[in-house]
């Protein structure tokens, strides 16, 4: 199967996963490949979206524009690190029977959201946060491997990522503990650790994210997967 220029593989049952960012076109084309070499395509018409704009102000300019050189070999640093969490690909299907809501608590902030950081547009910001007292539990919202637990990431603070199949790995940042490993496997409410306030972060909240192959998706889309219709 290619949707644009990534190519990605259905599992024995033919099920697979398809994911689009938030800057997507429109329309895009889908291809598929039988076993059998047959070969039949499909357009989908992407639902528009709005995205709102969010100030943040009160961050330490440290961790908005203003880095020393020792931050920035901490930046490399941990860049490569998750580099290594987000290339896992395991055969896991995790994803077939949906998501579950990883915390209890208040959302605060929309996926696609244009930030501005102490007055400097930035990126959009790619995740839901939920904000939840220091120490609110979190659990893994499907099953999956961890592909990375790391407790010393420069903007994320402490981080997990869970690999749940097909290249689409669920992401939780600034947490103030973390009780699992790289390489373990947790199922679907599974305590992954607490909320916390580390990193690029004004205060207690998990910051709830989702790629597929590198494309950030809306992990709350999830929550709403498998439908009956």
């Amino acid at each position: 199967m290619q949707v644009g220029s990534l190519k990605t593989k259905a599992d024995e049952n033919g099920i697979a996963i398809i994911g689009f960012d938030r800057d997507t076109p429109a329309k895009q084309k889908i291809i598929v490949v039988t076993r059998k070499g047959e070969s039949f395509s499909k357009t989908l018409n992407i639902k528009s979206r709005e995205f709102g704009v969010q100030r943040i102000d009160g961050l330490p300019p440290s961790q908005v524009s203003k880095f020393s050189d020792k931050a920035l070999i901490r930046i490399r640093a941990s860049s490569a690190r998750k580099k290594t969490g987000f290339a896992s690909r395991q055969k896991a299907m995790g994803f077939t029977d949906g998501f579950v809501l990883p915390v209890e608590g208040t959302k605060t902030s929309d996926f696609g959201n244009q930030r501005i950081l102490n007055g400097v547009p930035k990126r959009p910001h790619y995740g839901v946060d939920i904000a939840a007292p220091l120490g609110t539990p979190i659990y893994a919202p499907a099953d999956g491997v961890i592909s990375l637990a790391d407790n010393d990431l420069y903007f994320e603070g402490a981080m997990v990522l869970i690999d749940h199949g097909q290249g689409l790995i669920s992401m939780y940042l600034h947490m103030s503990d973390i009780i699992v490993e790289s390489g373990q496997s947790v199922k679907r409410g599974d305590k992954i650790g607490a909320v916390g306030a580390k990193g690029r972060a004004t205060g207690p909240h998990l910051c709830w994210r989702l790629k597929w192959r590198n494309r950030n998706l809306d992990p709350e889309l999830l929550t709403k997967w498998p439908r009956n219709d």
